[in-house]
């Protein structure tokens, strides 16, 4: 049976909302053998990496260890059915940790109902359609987040590969005391760190240059090619085996070398509804709507956030490996996930970007990869802490480093530069801001980004030639921000001439007018008739002129092209002229039916 591809049946119309709102279903019925190798691959690997990395961001929200990885696992679940991106990964992130602890205040009852409330505010967005907000984020903004970000990331991780201690988060001062501390660097760290960024260098260079073998190769070329291939795409995963082999050999012997994972909890959370009271120790219940007061700002804060830095990460990962996202379902994707998230006793995530670059790196094929990830977080819940406790700090290190270092795009400046130089401004200010605060550092370039557009609403370009008449050509919409500009130049180039001139508006490229500019042409038309002078419009597009119409404009007079303009006011100006020294109502009429079966395209203006 060969498909349909034309029509547009309810079935089909019902299977694609049915994949628009499932993306699974996009990617599943063409999922092969060579997929499931590398997503059990990438997926490992992240898992690998996030049971250490959630339990130190627990640490930065201030609460127990064991809170980073109930937050960990639910995103690689419900994000491999309800998210559009290959790459990314929902978990704790540090900046995330960072904003929570603010509002928390080590309190896990206000962390899961912060969990709940963010998503239930994300779904909400994404079910009223409001992804296009996002769309406000530009590419130099996302260039600028990706740079800045993984400069950030990558330097933080510095003081593993050193094996430094109580070195603050902010970057400016992670800077100042990482090399103030290098002198307490731990030469064990600082050797097993440097050989673990020499071997992920090295295999990522033997990948990247590996050459194509044809099919007439002898087959001890394609398998030595295979290999070659395979070692350099688990890297990642040998570097942490590796590396907790000789960690757990040193401490076997009794020599304490390296800086380890450490202890961790051990058990599933319970799954349960989220707390909607809490009773504290002097017997005071707090109420759920106490408790979402006194999370107050971070009911805004958060939830955006983790918006904006998932959203910015999935379409700079997507921009990297060709493919779109949509915003919507990734809203809900997030939103529903914390949702979830909240019934294991999990605080509110994001996308992260260290964690995502890794996934990617490594060659993931498909969200299912995030399932991998979570099942490694539970499984090292429930049996596998005692393995994780020898995983050096300096190996995970040197895997974050080597991931996001590809994304320190330095070309991207140079080719903003060359095209538009104006777009290095939100490029710059996102990046240079990011280093201070990543989501102020978003925040920002959005804004920038937002004031340019606005500009360009307000002041469009618009060319002013002189045919005889004066002739005001627009070459966008006409927004209310646009109205006194226009009548700015109308003022000065009809009305403050000696005499008053006639006027042309080419609207040909006019394709939205609202009522602030319907109002503000209705006084200029007024002006026009008194100085008896005339304003006709040229070229318009049929929603505009249907707009114009139900306005009912005093003298609105329109043709079809501004050639047929000009001619009309060729003609007209006797008849404005003879209307001025109190031509008789039913002249004036003559003239005008005369006119408009002379011009083509003319209309007889309104009384």
């Amino acid at each position: 049976m060969e498909p349909l591809t034309g029509g547009s049946s309810p079935a089909h119309c019902s299977f694609g909302t049915l994949r628009t709102c499932f993306p699974i279903l996009t990617w599943l019925p063409m999922y092969s053998l060579t997929w499931l190798k590398m997503d059990l691959i990438a997926g490992l690997t992240v898992g690998l990496t996030v049971v250490p990395q959630a339990l130190a961001y627990a640490e930065v929200a201030g609460l127990p260890v064991q809170y980073g990885l109930y937050s960990a696992f639910m995103g690689g679940f419900i994000y491999c059915v309800f998210g559009t991106s290959k790459d990314i990964t929902l978990g704790p992130t540090a900046i995330m940790s960072l904003l929570c602890s603010t509002y928390m205040d080590g309190d896990p009852v206000f962390a899961v109902v912060l969990t709940l409330l963010c998503g239930v505010i994300q779904a909400g967005m994404a079910l009223l359609r409001l992804g296009f907000l996002l769309d406000f984020i530009s590419y130099p903004v996302i260039k600028g987040f990706t740079c800045a970000a993984a400069v950030t990331i990558g330097f933080g991780q510095v003081k593993n590969i050193l094996g430094l201690k109580d070195i603050p988060q902010q970057f400016f001062l992670q800077v100042y005391y990482t090399f103030h501390k290098i002198p307490q660097a731990r030469v064990g760290d600082v050797v097993l760190g440097l050989c673990c960024l020499f071997f992920l260098v090295m295999m990522t260079v033997m990948k990247n240059s590996l050459p194509l073998v044809e099919e007439e190769a002898p087959r001890f070329v394609r398998a030595a090619r295979g290999l070659v291939w395979s070692l350099a795409t688990i890297r990642n995963a040998l570097v942490v085996i590796a590396a907790t082999g000789v960690a757990y050999s040193a401490e076997v012997t009794g020599c304490h070398f390296f800086s380890l994972t450490g202890k961790t909890a051990k058990g599933l959370p319970a799954f349960k509804a989220p707390p909607v009271s809490e009773t504290i120790a002097n017997g005071t219940v707090i109420t759920f709507s106490d408790i979402a007061k006194d999370l107050g700002g971070g009911l805004a804060v958060i939830p955006l956030m983790g918006v904006l830095e998932s959203i910015a990460i999935a379409k700079a990962f997507g921009s990297k490996n060709n493919y779109r996202i949509d915003a919507n379902q990734e809203l809900f994707a997030i939103g529903l996930t914390n949702i979830m998230g909240s019934f294991v006793s999990a605080y509110p995530i994001t996308g992260s970007f260290g964690r995502t670059a890794v996934n990617s790196q490594t060659g993931v094929c498909t969200p299912a990869g995030g399932v991998v990830t979570g099942v490694i977080v539970l499984l090292s819940l429930a049996f596998l802490m005692p393995l994780f406790f020898y995983i050096p700090k300096a190996s995970l290190a040197a895997i974050i480093i080597c991931a996001v270092s590809p994304m320190v795009d330095f070309s991207v400046p140079v080719q903003l530069w060359r095209v538009k130089r104006l777009d290095l401004l939100p490029f710059l200010i996102t990046f240079l801001v990011s280093f201070w605060e990543v989501q102020y550092g978003i925040v920002g370039g959005v804004v920038v980004s937002g004031f340019m557009l606005m500009y360009i609403m307000a002041r469009p370009k618009i060319k002013v030639s002189d045919h005889g008449v004066v002739v005001l050509e627009l070459d966008s919409g006409l927004n209310f921000p646009v109205s006194e500009h226009l009548s700015r130049l109308v003022y000065t180039h009809a009305f403050q001439a000696s005499p008053s001139r006639c006027l042309v508006l080419d609207c040909s490229h006019v394709s939205v007018i609202d009522y602030t500019v319907v109002h503000e042409l209705t006084e200029l038309l007024k002006q026009f008739e008194l100085r008896g002078v005339s304003l006709v419009f040229a070229g318009l597009k049929p929603s505009v002129l249907k707009v114009l119409l139900t306005a009912e404009l005093p003298g609105f007079r329109h043709t079809d092209s501004v050639d047929e303009a000009l001619r009309l006011l060729t003609v007209i100006s006797p008849i404005t002229t003879n209307s001025s020294n109190h031509q008789s109502p039913a002249r004036a009429q003559t003239d005008h039916t005369a006119l408009s079966q002379s011009v083509p395209g003319y209309l007889e203006p309104s009384s």
